[in-house]
């Protein structure tokens, strides 16, 4: 008897994973992605799937300053911008773009993507302690600069013609696709890095 209702139980559990896939493919692109930003977590290949439902991204509308948050997907970074004091991003014109704008609480600064430290940052592990917050937002004062250190253009990307923020000094291309008229969803294409890395913009200004 007990064999009977644990095969039941196994059948009901199968359905219900089926009725879930098949509702989650009829969701709408937006609609997934506000499940992952309450659940704060997805897998890279389902944001790839969001990713790809989204419209593209035309430079005009991408022009101002957007504040910055994460997308999480099991990601090495994840947690790691928010742990630095990342803010976001600035585009003022297709050939002078701010990548890199970071926060004290107090005042908004522009960081020097520069190629040495950042790739010491992204081959080891940054310990994401709160406390160490004010050390990391100090070593990035250090780094403050004014000129752009990227541009961005319209790239073909999986498909897809988007605007796309291509690094001065780095091999990145941050790819964005639109999710409503103030929201951006953005994937950076690192090469040497085998996992995309994702986040959300939102307009600042």
């Amino acid at each position: 008897m007990i064999g009977f209702w644990a095969k039941i139980e196994n059948e009901l559990i199968v359905v219900t994973e089926a009725i879930c896939s098949y509702w989650v493919r009829k969701m709408s692109a937006l609609e997934k992605f506000e499940i992952v930003l309450r659940q704060c977590k997805t897998t890279t290949d389902e944001a790839l799937d969001i990713f790809d439902e989204l419209d593209a991204v035309d430079l005009d509308s991408l022009m101002g300053r957007w504040k910055g948050s994460e997308f999480y997907t099991h990601h090495r970074m994840d947690g790691v911008l928010e742990t630095v004091g990342w803010y976001g991003k600035e585009f003022v014109n297709p050939d002078c773009v701010h990548p890199l704008l970071f926060s004290d609480d107090n005042k908004i600064f522009k960081v020097d993507p520069n190629p040495t430290v950042m790739n010491v940052g992204f081959s080891i592990q940054i310990p994401q302690k709160k406390m160490l917050k004010p050390l990391y937002i100090a070593m990035s004062k250090l780094l403050k600069v004014e000129d752009s250190k990227a541009r961005v253009r319209m790239t073909e990307y999986r498909g897809k013609l988007s605007a796309t923020m291509i690094y001065d000094y780095l091999p990145i291309n941050d790819v964005f696709r639109k999710v409503d008229e103030n929201t951006l969803l953005g994937l950076m294409d690192f090469k040497g890095m085998e996992q995309p890395f994702f986040f959300v913009l939102r307009r600042d200004s």
